[in-house]
This record gives C-alpha cells, sequence and structure tokens, in this order.
C-alpha cells in the first residue's frame, strides 16, 4: 500500500509503516506537513524535541508522528496555535476531563460564529454599496466613497 498516495494517512496506515524511527521528510510526507512546519512545531514545542542521530538529523516514531497530524487536523479546523498547544497537552494527559477539551472547542465554535456574522454584515454592507453604485461613465462612486469614510 502506497502511504503517499491517500489523502490522510490513517493511524493505523502510520502503525505499518515498518521502519521507525523516521527521518523528518519521511513523518512529513506520512502527517502531510512540510518539514519546515514540522520544525516549526517543534520550536513551538507543539512537538517535543525528538531524538537526533549522532550526524545530529532527527528521528521522529510513531507517537510523534500522530502528534503531527493531530496538529495538522487541528489546523484545518481552525484552531489556533495556542488552542492546539493546549490540546495536544489535554490529548496526551489521560486523566484529562473532557469538559476541557469540550471547552476549548465551544470557545471555538463561539469564535467563528462571531466571524461569520462579521462576515454577513460586511457581505449585506457591500451589496448595498453595489446596489447604489451606477457602474457606469459618471465618476461618482458610493463604494469609493464609502471607502473614504463619507457615503450614503
Amino acid at each position: 500500500m502506497n502511504l503517499l498516495a491517500t489523502a490522510r494517512p490513517t493511524p493505523s496506515q502510520v502503525e505499518e509503516h515498518a521502519a521507525w524511527p523516521v527521518t523528518i521528510g519521511t513523518a512529513a510526507r506520512l502527517s502531510q506537513v512540510s518539514a519546515k512546519m514540522v520544525r516549526y512545531y517543534e520550536s513551538l514545542g507543539l512537538l517535543q524535541s525528538v531524538a537526533r542521530t549522532d550526524s545530529g538529523y532527527r528521528q521522529y516514531t510513531q507517537a510523534e508522528v500522530r502528534t503531527l497530524q493531530f496538529i495538522k487536523r487541528g489546523r484545518a479546523l481552525g484552531f489556533s496555535m495556542a488552542e492546539i498547544a493546549e490540546l495536544v497537552g489535554l490529548w496526551h494527559n489521560r486523566s484529562r476531563a473532557s469538559a476541557s477539551v469540550k471547552r476549548i472547542a465551544q470557545s471555538h465554535v463561539d469564535a467563528l460564529a462571531q466571524r461569520i456574522e462579521a462576515m454577513q454584515a460586511m457581505q449585506r454592507t457591500l451589496a448595498h454599496l453595489l446596489d447604489h453604485c451606477h457602474g457606469d461613465e459618471r465618476p461618482d462612486c458610493p463604494i469609493l466613497d464609502d471607502l473614504a469614510g463619507h457615503c450614503c
């Protein structure tokens, strides 16, 4: 089975990868993040410092690749790096309370709802401005007037 051809390797596919630990390039491919992002996540502390070979090459275990996948999924859902750091900590803490996880997720959902509401307000404003713009050869334009701070 070609792990690199699938959309998102599952944890079981990652487990099937035989040669552990792996290099940063392989870890990046398995988790579908760039090697640069792997280093960045490590610098932020989202990924603990990994073991290195005698020649200084990073070596990643299955658990570290799973953590990279977790981080990638968190980013895809729009969580901030701070939220992901907190979620990674909770994920690794078996004595966690699910209420802590739910609190973070609920806060994120609330923030998304506020952003959606703000974007809908922007859309309504722009639609209103478009309705009032003649869009012809005349120089007057309510869109530009609004941007300049003196509109309808």
